[in-house]
């Protein structure tokens, strides 16, 4: 009878083993089979960071939503979350193929084009006509200010499409001679401008003699002298032709005499004052300083169309515009329309030796004074459009201490890239591009350290490991019971 017993508890523990084994193994069946079907189907990730920083952009998005060119995407020995992110872009447009690239046997072209080898790591974007390559270091940059490690991944790929899908690309010219600062300050608004798929070209018009036949815009930067004649009159001819102009200015701090240069000004209407503006009001100032000007664009501009939030720009040490009277503009077939505007308890002072930040004596009020417009001049059957800005500062990549503990690029102040960009966008007739860019500074990379990774991998490991022991345990327990 006894002997009976056993052998009935045996087979039910057999019994009983087997079919958790079965289950144990359906489980793992089913979870492997799950993320294989994922891992084929390609779904898309669920990002639930406040700025969707995994995520495509919206400004993204918007541009190649109408793609009607096929375009694919080889990807070979890049990281698992570039890979992941590139299939994302296959979600926004069925011309757009995605190729995962396993070796290079048969990919010789690219290894004559490119220099590419077996260790390299790139993307290759690729339409009927035209490829360009990015390799892993085009994905990201460092911020100097902070020495971190920031991704441009989504930046640099959008780019890259755009840019082998652009036949044409606007010629740029920066005016060089006589400015205050060097095309070494620009270099990060030069770089945001070739990556949408623009050409840059700094030009001296007494070495060229010219101006460039191609040239769609003209960027002239804050002067420290005045041009020549022969500068001037190359640039009212250019003018009269219908081209556009960007002006970055700055106050007149050397009081210096630019006649020639009044002679374009006086094309559209518009001078610079030779002092700075400073704002009283507190919301409109970044970190308590009144020289930090906050202005939002105007909402009914085209430089804003289609984004559904404010710009704000953030001038440095700006001065101000002054426009002349709607009979002068219109004797001159000018029209003007002001993009952004000091506040009503802005003020103006014109005394550069004072230090102070509060009002003086002898400062003016500039109540809702013009810091940015747009001048359009009408000549027969040609119209040249004018933006300009009353500050160069905020354009450049100079380094601002604007706190006692913080630093930044003046660029990348509030809205300022996207407000230049698009500007650019705007006069070079590039309406699409008109949009709001990722923020990159919410994109760093996280290096764990070893300690981390330990507390991690035991979180994976220790924690199931433990709820096993612990079910073995009870199960013990209940059965002596």
């Amino acid at each position: 009878m006894k002997d009976k017993f056993l052998s009935i508890i045996k087979k039910k523990w057999l019994r009983s083993a087997i079919l958790t084994v079965v289950l144990f193994a359906i489980i793992i069946g089913a979870y492997a089979g799950i993320i294989y079907g994922m891992s084929k189907t390609n779904i898309s990730d669920i990002d639930f960071t406040k700025d969707k920083i995994y995520s495509i952009s919206q400004a993204t998005k918007d541009r190649l939503k109408n793609l009607e060119e096929d375009i694919t995407i080889s990807v070979y020995n890049m990281y698992e979350y570039v890979n992941d992110f590139v299939y994302k872009y296959a979600n926004i447009n069925d011309h757009i193929k995605i190729e995962e690239v396993d070796n290079l046997i048969s990919k010789a072209p690219w290894k004559a084009n490119y220099g590419v080898t077996d260790t390299s790591s790139f993307i290759l974007i690729q339409a009927e006509n035209k490829e360009k390559i990015l390799y892993d270091s085009d994905l990201y940059t460092i911020d100097y200010t902070t020495y971190e490690q920031v991704d441009t991944t989504e930046e640099a790929i959008t780019n890259a499409i755009l840019d082998v899908i652009t036949n044409v690309k606007p010629k740029i010219c920066f005016l060089e001679g006589h400015n205050v600062y060097t095309k070494d300050y620009f270099q990060y608004i030069d770089s945001s401008l070739q990556s949408e798929a623009n050409e840059i070209e700094y030009v001296n018009l007494l070495v060229n003699g010219k101006m460039p036949e191609d040239c769609k815009l003209l960027v002239i930067t804050a002067l420290k002298e005045d041009i020549t004649e022969k500068e001037r009159d190359l640039i009212l001819e250019y003018i009269n032709n219908g081209g556009e102009i960007l002006l970055l200015a700055d106050p007149n701090a050397l009081d210096v005499k630019t006649p020639n240069f009044d002679k374009v000004l006086e094309q559209y209407g518009v001078s610079v004052s030779d002092g700075i503006v400073l704002e009283g009001d507190t919301s409109k100032m970044m970190a308590g300083a009144p020289n930090f000007i906050i202005s939002t664009i105007n909402r009914d501009s085209e430089i804003v169309k289609n984004i559904n939030m404010d710009l704000n720009l953030c001038l440095i040490n700006s001065s101000k515009l002054e426009i002349e009277s709607y009979e002068e503009l219109e004797k001159k077939n000018v029209t003007v329309e002001v993009l952004a505007s000091l506040s009503d308890k802005a003020f103006y002072r014109s005394d550069l030796e004072s230090n102070s930040l509060n009002k003086i004596s002898s400062d003016k009020d500039a109540t809702e004074e013009p810091i940015a417009a747009i001048c359009t001049k009408q000549n027969g059957e040609n119209t040249s459009k004018m933006i300009i800005f009353a500050n160069t500062t905020f354009a450049t990549n100079l380094t601002v201490q604007y706190s006692a503990d913080y630093y930044k690029y003046a660029l990348d102040m509030c809205n300022n890239k996207d407000v230049l960009l698009n500007s650019v966008s705007y006069l070079t007739e590039r309406e699409d591009n008109i949009t709001i860019r990722k923020n990159d500074e919410t994109i760093s990379t996280y290096d764990i350290s070893e300690m981390q990774l330990r507390i991690v991998l035991g979180i994976i490991f220790a924690i199931p490991v433990f709820i096993i022991f612990i079910g073995i345990v009870i199960w013990i327990l209940r059965r002596r019971k």
